[in-house]
């Protein structure tokens, strides 16, 4: 009652252990693609660790390096600027990471907290009241007369360009391992199983343990068993021309590294232009908002304090850059001979013990050759 292992000569196989086998099969061929794949998941998820380690100690340099100007130049609202600066690097940190969000929301948001500081702390810092009405009366008008000049815009300009490839990255680099999982647990038909039984334990039915398929036989049937997942070729090799692009944007004039350590300089610009412009702001702004509670004797003396980059670990930044640079190089370069992962996976798959090489004799799916 062999319904795979049919032979005219005496066999020692029964109908169970044809079941047996059949489970075997299947459980051999996951764990050989998983073998196959295990190097290139390693690298990919490698590099996304790597990237977001990296990424993760660019953003706390140029973080602290913004706080730091606000400490050393900007010290009357140092303390109440802080927020702010943490949620702007958190949305940029997430905007990465793939979340529903952009860089102008995050930029923008930003400059409305900023403009009622600067606005009640160094254009006039004789405001005593600043009822949240009013708060969000400033916040509201910056949009409108836009204190910071084109600092706030170039800077979304910047910052736009040079996230957009590590977003697409970070993202490119979630879909390569997702492709490799589901190629790992694609489903065996029963034609695939039944000729893997015939190929790999069909022999052992008759006595011959040792035997092994001929190469030509093996590539047959794996190609059959692969064929779903060798159609994946075509599109694994636009998949890392795109991982390639991204990179090579991301090492292009728009460094990711040198837009977000520039943070700290655009808000500089950004406040001083406000600070050149207070009597047209604080005059539109009367306007609209109404005139907020003064102490006797405005105390707005000169606030414009020239600030010089401001000092922080350069060393840090440095070692990061170059860490990012290497490890994107390294990757690239790995990946790039992957190209043909897909197309050759039933080579591969018959390459090693699973084949007879040496020898003149083999199995042919039906006898020994």
């Amino acid at each position: 009652d062999l319904q795979i292992c049919q032979h005219r000569a005496p066999t020692c196989c029964t109908r169970k252990m044809e079941e047996s086998y059949q489970a075997a099969v299947r459980r051999e061929r996951t764990q050989s693609i998983q073998a196959l794949n295990f190097e290139l998941k390693y690298m990919i998820v490698g590099h996304i660790t790597a990237f977001q380690e990296a990424f993760e100690s660019l953003l706390r340099f140029a973080e602290n390096r913004t706080s730091s100007l606000f400490e050393t130049a900007y010290r009357p609202m140092a303390k109440e600027a802080a927020e702010p600066v943490k949620e702007l690097f958190t949305d940029i940190s997430l905007y990465i990471l793939g979340a529903e969000t952009t860089v102008e929301s995050a930029v923008l948001r930003f400059f409305d907290s900023l403009f009622p500081l600067v606005y009640s702390r160094l254009i006039n810092p004789g405001i005593t009241d600043l009822s949240e009405d009013y708060t969000e009366c400033l916040r509201l008008t910056r949009q409108d007369i836009n204190p910071f000049g084109h600092y706030s815009k170039n800077m979304v300009t910047e910052l736009s360009k040079s996230l957009w490839a590590s977003r697409m990255l970070s993202q490119a680099l979630s879909l390569g391992i997702e492709v490799i999982n589901t190629t790992e647990h694609a489903a065996l038909t029963k034609e695939c199983s039944k000729a893997l039984v015939k190929m790999q334990y069909c022999p052992h039915c008759q006595g011959l343990t040792l035997i092994r398929p001929c190469v030509g036989y093996c590539l047959n049937v794996m190609r059959g068993c692969l064929a779903s997942v060798s159609e994946l070729d075509a599109q694994w090799r636009e998949y890392i021309s795109t991982l390639e692009y991204l990179t090579n944007e991301m090492a292009a004039s728009h460094d990711v590294e040198i837009a977000l350590t520039g943070i700290w300089n655009s808000i500089n610009e950004a406040i001083l232009h406000a600070q050149l412009n207070g009597p047209q702001l604080s005059a539109t702004v009367d306007k609209v908002c109404g005139q907020p509670k003064q102490q006797e004797g405005n105390l707005s003396s000169d606030n414009i304090v020239p600030v010089k980059e401001a000092t922080a670990d350069t060393q840090t930044f440095v070692m990061a850059h170059a860490s990012l640079n290497n490890r994107r190089r390294e990757f690239i370069n790995y990946m790039k001979r992957s190209r043909t992962f897909y197309a050759s996976i039933a080579e591969r798959l018959c390459d090693g013990d699973l084949v007879m090489r040496d020898s003149s004799t083999c199995w042919n799916g039906e006898d020994v050759v």
